[in-house]
């Protein structure tokens, strides 16, 4: 196959087809569901070399037909075109199982692909159109005060030359500092709003929650407020607080501090009490105009009830892992549940659990892995599924179709298939048209996903559908009828780092008249003190003219500078980390055509593969091993013998550095004064740099075009 690095945009998608389906839920399933691949790595690092020896020749034995050749990680050639055949015949299968309506197409990893099921018996419950409001329910005219967040942004009339002036004015910014969400960037294209200001305290009665969220808020939140030392806030913590006062703005918010060990929780319950209040919101509207068209005299006509958009969806949340829907599904029914004796009525909640919940005797035992891996891998993680959820009054309706959904709960994948691509007969994104809040959490996963199928996604929200759907147009808003309502979404982006391509949609894919708030804290350490070994890191820099050519540029460097240093025998056990497949690809290219003793070990290389790679690495038959940054993701494995540690790009995730540059504890043979670490990077890489070695290095490293070498010596 040929695997030219200059790719054109054709083997890119192909590329980009790899890793649709069946590429990453073979990663995943070995995750899950492959104690023995686990007990492989639980003995490969074990500290008895025999052993490590003769389970690799049983590995070998096993493995030679499917991996063909000595070579470890050999194979790895032929695992593309074989993932990519595999993608299309799955993707085929899927779409096939679509109905008209867009629902979930169940994947369970355990049972394989599962009929679809979507709930039709409950259509008329739940339907907006035939439904009214309900006296104890309150009527959604007592809340129509002025301060009242979403009356104040849903009902605010833009003319047509204030759009002209988003479309093609730039934004205006200013910046300001928050006690808990620290460095704030507001930007607007409109004149410029009111500042906003966080208050040390929140009286749950002044933030027009709708009813039930004021009295049920509180006792859901309570986990997360006995955690803080002195709450000065009875109903949310410090972080909560913050965000939620950005988040009932209705203005776009980007967080890059996101971590699944201390915070994850709770910005998951808070985007979820936002959601869900937008939702009962914009439902109780709805429902009460119904009633007043009810009662209405004959004859008479208004124009008074435009309540609602083309389509029902209103909030669409995009999370990686089923466990992550799980979750969301729960904080919502605790929200809406008073008490104990006031159950709300949850339509196919037991397939819920069974499709979305994961069974604890799946995870094999005693595996030694980071907190944070722990953490992000949690339950069920298959990450193809959507579901939409319906929310009427005091009940809930699981697998509702999509056009009866009020919120869409999906993985990037999952809605991919849905919209499908140019071409196709079954595809629909006409139920992305009215969405008016869309909540991406863990951003940073999807980069190790596949960041294509966001972007896909952000190219058809807020279209205009091709159908009706059935809409009464009498009740549809002058902004979704005008096209306007991508000028009216909010978008809420989560994220563990900051980085180009996520910056990229905040920047150019959200246009809410609102404006932005993105918050931009600089590192002050950087992960490198967090390296625990006695090691000279060597940061060499590079020159690119552009963005698009530092690729090339950064190629030519490493095989005109940095590989010839390491050519010779006596800098053996050198470990070379790339980021990018692309980039790993090309590498390997490269590496078979000088011919030079090497192995490879990525994120499609099959598990005999890999442990005969790292055998090879360990025994130092092999002088290199190109590594991938996605499989480090995804396996944690620690790789035993490296003493030369090349990055060949900086990490996405700045604490791979730290980790990486720990492994050559790992062998303890003694020879710690022959370890180098070699860096490479650009005025482009400002970001991942800052993550790495701090903000102050990183403004000098900038401005000086030396290299520089840095001695770690496990105490700074």
């Amino acid at each position: 196959q040929s695997e030219d690095s200059d790719k054109s945009s054709a083997e890119s998608d192909s590329e980009t087809e790899v890793e649709q389906v069946s590429g990453y839920h073979k990663l995943l399933a070995t995750l899950k569901t492959s104690p023995e691949s686990e007990s492989e790595e639980e003995e490969d690092e074990s500290e008895s070399e025999e052993a490590e020896e003769s389970e690799a020749e049983e590995v070998d034995s096993e493995g030679s037909q499917e991996a063909g050749g000595g070579e470890g990680g050999e194979e790895d050639k032929n695992d593309v075109p074989e993932e990519e055949e595999g993608t299309t015949d799955t993707a085929e299968q899927m779409l096939s199982q679509e109905q008209a309506d867009g629902t979930d197409t169940s994947c369970d990893p355990r049972h394989g692909v599962m009929e679809e099921f979507t709930d039709v018996k409950h259509e008329s419950e739940f339907s907006l159109e035939t439904n009214f409001m309900e006296e104890e329910s309150g009527d959604y005219n007592a809340d129509r005060k002025e301060s009242n967040p979403f009356k104040q942004h849903m009902d605010k009339e833009l003319e047509e030359k204030e759009i002209e002036k988003m479309s093609t004015l730039p934004k205006t910014s200013s910046q300001s500092q928050w006690p808990r969400l620290g460095q704030l960037i507001f930007s607007s294209t409109l004149e410029k709003h009111k500042a906003l200001k966080t208050d040390k305290e929140v009286d749950v009665k002044q933030l027009h929650l709708h009813k039930p969220l004021e009295s049920t808020w509180p006792k859901v939140n309570k986990p997360f407020l006995s955690a803080v030392d002195k709450p000065s806030d009875s109903s949310f913590t410090p972080l909560q607080r913050e965000l939620f006062c950005i988040m009932n703005s209705y203005r776009d918010l980007f967080y890059p501090e996101r971590n699944a060990l201390t915070n994850g929780e709770e910005i998951r319950h808070t985007y979820c009490l936002h959601a869900l209040n937008h939702v009962l919101k914009a439902n109780a509207q709805v429902l009460s105009n119904n009633a007043k068209r009810r009662d209405r005299k004959p004859g008479t006509d208004t124009d008074d009830h435009r309540d609602q958009g083309l389509t029902r969806p209103k909030v669409l949340m995009i999370v990686p892992f089923r466990e992550c829907a799980l979750r969301i599904v729960h904080v919502l029914i605790s929200l809406l549940e008073v008490n104990d004796k006031k159950k709300i009525d949850v339509s196919n909640k037991k397939r819920f659990k069974g499709e979305f919940g994961s069974d604890p005797e799946e995870k094999p035992p005693n595996l030694k892995r980071p907190e944070d891996y722990e953490a992000v891998f949690a339950g069920n993680i298959d990450d193809h599924f959507r579901i939409g959820v319906a929310i009427l009054q005091k009940s809930m309706r699981l697998y509702a179709p999509f056009y009866s959904s009020d919120i869409i709960i999906a993985s990037p994948l999952g809605i991919r298939t849905v919209i499908g691509a140019e071409g196709e007969k079954k595809r629909d994104f006409d139920f992305l048209s009215s969405i008016e809040i869309l909540i991406i959490d863990q951003a940073d996963i999807y980069l190790m996903q596949n960041w294509e199928h966001v972007l896909h996604l952000m190219k058809h929200i807020n279209l205009l559908p091709l159908d009706s759907h059935g809409v009464d147009f009498s009740r549809v808003r002058m902004l979704n009828l005008n096209n306007w309502c991508k000028y009216y979404r909010q978008t809420l982006l989560f994220s563990a780092l900051q980085d180009p391509q996520i910056n990229s949609v905040f920047n150019k894919h959200c246009f809410n008249y609102a404006g932005q708030v993105a918050v931009r804290n600089v590192p002050l350490t950087g992960s490198i003190s967090h390296v625990v070994v006695q090691l000279p890191h060597v940061f060499r820099r590079l020159e690119a003219d552009s963005v698009t050519s530092v690729i090339d540029a950064r190629f030519q460097f490493f095989i005109d500078k940095v590989l010839p240093e390491y050519r010779d025998a006596i800098m053996s056990h050198t470990l070379i980390y790339v980021p990018s497949y692309f980039d790993y690809v090309r590498l390997r290219n490269y590496f078979k055509k000088e011919d030079l003793n090497f192995t490879h070990i990525c994120e499609y290389t099959k598990k005999a593969a890999v442990c005969r790679a790292r055998r090879f690495f360990l025994k130092g038959e092999k002088q290199f091993l190109l590594f991938t940054e996605r499989f480090h993701f995804y396996k944690r494995y620690t790789i035993k013998g490296i003493r030369n540690l090349i990055f060949y790009e900086l990490p996405t995730y700045s604490h791979f550095y730290s980790e990486i540059c720990n492994m050559l504890k790992a062998t303890d043979s003694g020879v710690d004064a022959t370890w180098t670490c070699t860096v490479l990077y650009s005025k482009y890489d400002a970001q991942k740099l800052a993550a790495v070695v701090g903000i102050d290095r990183t403004a000098q490293m900038l401005q000086s075009k030396k290299n520089v070498h840095l001695f770690v010596t496990g105490e700074n």
